[in-house]
């Protein structure tokens, strides 16, 4: 009989579940990794409400994780060990397209991540080719879930090309946006958070942002007027994915402004394009991650440990995974990041609840 385990599965819009699945074995030039935590994703939370047109149904959520490599397939090579501790790069290329010969594969045409367009990590075991299996050997196996998301807004900044002093506005500080607020104020930025949460805000100045605008109660474009001397940001990030804030960054942007888009809508979104000439801004888009950002991110989280005991929202079983995604979904403004733990409770390597 083959061996089963524990996953959670979306299996349409608003149908989540805990489900057995066969336990995967690892193909040749694979690696198994038995999960210790994986976290939640916006792009999760998305496929739950039938909001994320990537996905088909069912899937099996999760791409932000931590494990430890459990059994190696025939033809692996290198320094990989049997109990070592890892993270996956959950992006797969295709190696061919432009973006990939530009040794860009983040934006590769044909890209398919975990949890996305290809079963996701949201259960006991997972197997990915060892390219994908990046070890980690300074953090805890919690604060290693967190890489993944964090490495997305710190590619993000990267595109941006921001400089010291810089007034830069982050529009929409769920995870990702966090992650931004935490790579811009690392180069020197004075960041500006922008949400209509007012604990994602606070969360956010914790992290660093130096001032906070609630869109709710404030008019945005004129307090990031006010703020900067009147000359507006010199750098806009959008992390909202609304078609709101995607208009809202290039209305607030000083002249000479770069806009990164991050976050993305499914409607079309209409621009007073003449500010595109007469500012003559820059605008960008930003996709996923590398392995490059990955590594940023762990130094970073090596010499910030604390920044994860103020994102963390919740940690929850698997046998609660499938309960927390509903509370998420039920209320989205009070929740940064859910880890789901794999581990035994008398195990839980760094977790606090």
């Amino acid at each position: 009989m083959t061996e089963q385990m524990k996953a959670i599965c979306i299996t349409a819009p608003d149908d989540i579940t805990l489900t057995r699945r066969d336990k995967p074995v690892p193909a040749a030039g694979e690696i198994r990794v038995k999960l210790h935590y994986v976290g939640y994703c916006g792009s999760d939370l998305s496929s739950y409400q039938g909001r994320n047109p990537m996905v088909g149904f069912p899937r099996v959520p999760g791409h932000e994780l931590s494990g430890v490599i459990d059994a190696l397939g025939t033809g692996v090579s290198g320094n990989f060990a049997i109990g070592q501790r890892v993270t996956i790069l959950p992006y797969f290329n295709c190696g061919t397209c432009f973006a990939c010969r530009q040794n860009r594969p983040n934006a590769c045409l044909n890209n398919q991540t975990m949890g996305v367009q290809r079963e996701g990590a949201m259960a006991e075991f997972c197997c990915v080719p060892q390219a994908h299996v990046i070890p980690v050997h300074n953090l805890s196996q919690r604060d290693t879930a967190l890489i993944e998301p964090l490495a997305i807004g710190f590619h993000a900044v990267e595109r941006a090309r921001i400089q010291p002093g810089e007034n830069v506005a982050v529009l929409g500080v769920g995870m990702i946006g966090l992650g931004i607020v935490l790579a811009a104020q690392r180069k020197g930025a004075h960041v500006i958070a922008v949400d209509i949460s007012a604990h994602k805000l606070e969360i956010a100045r914790q992290l660093g942002a130096r001032e906070t605008i609630n869109g709710t109660n404030e008019d945005v474009t004129t307090r990031l007027s006010a703020l900067t001397g009147g000359d507006g940001p010199s750098v806009l990030l959008e992390a909202a994915g609304s078609p709101h804030t995607f208009r809202q960054a290039v209305d607030a942007a000083s002249q000479c402004a770069r806009v990164v888009y991050v976050g993305y809508t499914k409607v079309p979104v209409e621009f007073e394009t003449r500010l595109f000439v007469s500012k003559e801004i820059e605008i960008l888009g930003s996709r996923g991650a590398t392995r490059d950002d990955f590594e940023t991110v762990t130094r970073f989280l090596e010499d910030n440990p604390a920044c994860a005991d103020i994102i963390i929202s919740r940690i929850v079983s698997i046998d609660q995974a499938d309960q927390a995604m509903r509370d998420w979904a039920a209320n989205p403004g009070a929740i940064t990041k859910i880890l789901v733990s794999l581990l035994d409770p008398e195990n839980n390597d760094g977790a606090t609840a």
